[in-house]
């Protein structure tokens, strides 16, 4: 299973509109052929993580190379991120104690 971990800091001009193509995003990625999960986390520096997971490598790359999403991408890079990394991993072992 993949899982993709994307850590970014926002620039702080066109915060409303990055917030209106999150939005759009979410609801896009979870309605995306093996989505699993994804959670933000926000750091007390600004730093912001993302963790996305979906059941395999094919359902990631349709992800990644969806249109929505891939001009979002383009948006990111040139108006909402001062700096970001994104990092594409295969779990190897997974452990867990859940309720």
């Amino acid at each position: 299973m993949p899982v993709t971990i994307f850590r970014s800091r926002l620039r702080s001009e066109n915060s409303e509109k990055y917030y209106q193509w999150s939005e759009r995003m979410n609801e896009l990625a979870k309605a995306m052929p093996g989505y699993v999960s994804h959670k933000g986390f926000t750091a007390p520096d600004g730093e912001r993580v993302t963790i996305v997971e979906f059941s395999d490598f094919e359902s990631q790359k349709a992800w990644a190379q969806h249109p929505e999403h891939r001009e979002a991408m383009k948006l990111g890079r040139a108006e909402f991120y001062e700096d970001y990394e994104i990092i594409v991993c295969d779990v190897v072992r997974r452990s867990a104690k859940k309720k």
